[in-house]
């Protein structure tokens, strides 16, 4: 018996709480977990430490870590987001993928090949294309621009320290 037979396709949890739940498919509503591995996941109102899937819905829901192929969710807490298709509408620690559709969202790092945004707040945007109302404090120049800055900047501070404090024979 192989690895995949003791899988079950279906985990359904109301008002209760795992450490591990491996399955085709898991809901949850009003539970949590801290270990989530499937194929879809189905999350209301709920919180789960990490998520690895294809798929992830979630509403009114606190996700740790969260990397998937396709991710919505909607009001909702993420740590770290990592996906192809990334929905967000909330709070989001980082969020990176492909496309990246945020929603009512305030963002620390967000980056992706295509951002689309409706009144979006972001510390840091790494992004190619940009569309909508996105309103960050670093974008990518400006990412650019600072990494430049702080290398050029260190670089002077250990050759002025090499030069004062160097060893002299």
């Amino acid at each position: 018996m192989s690895e995949s037979e003791n899988i079950p396709q279906v985990v359904n949890l109301t008002e209760a709480s795992a450490e591990l739940i491996q399955a085709e498919l898991v809901r949850m509503h009003q539970s949590a977990a801290r270990e989530i591995k499937a194929e879809e996941v189905e999350l209301h109102m709920a919180a789960a430490a990490a998520v690895t899937a294809t798929e992830v819905v979630a509403h009114e829901t606190a996700m740790g870590a969260v990397q998937a192929e396709t991710v919505n969710a909607v009001n909702t807490g993420v740590g770290a987001l990592a996906g192809n298709v990334v929905t967000v509408s909330g709070l989001a620690g980082a969020v990176a993928g492909e496309t990246v559709n945020l929603v009512n969202t305030t963002s620390a790092i967000t980056a992706g090949r295509q951002v689309q945004g409706e009144r979006v707040e972001s510390l840091l945007l790494l992004a190619q294309h940009v569309e909508g109302e996105v309103h960050t404090v670093v974008d990518t120049r400006g990412a650019i621009l600072m990494g430049m800055v702080a290398g050029a900047f260190a670089g002077l501070v250990l050759l002025a320290g090499r030069l004062l404090f160097g060893r002299r024979k």
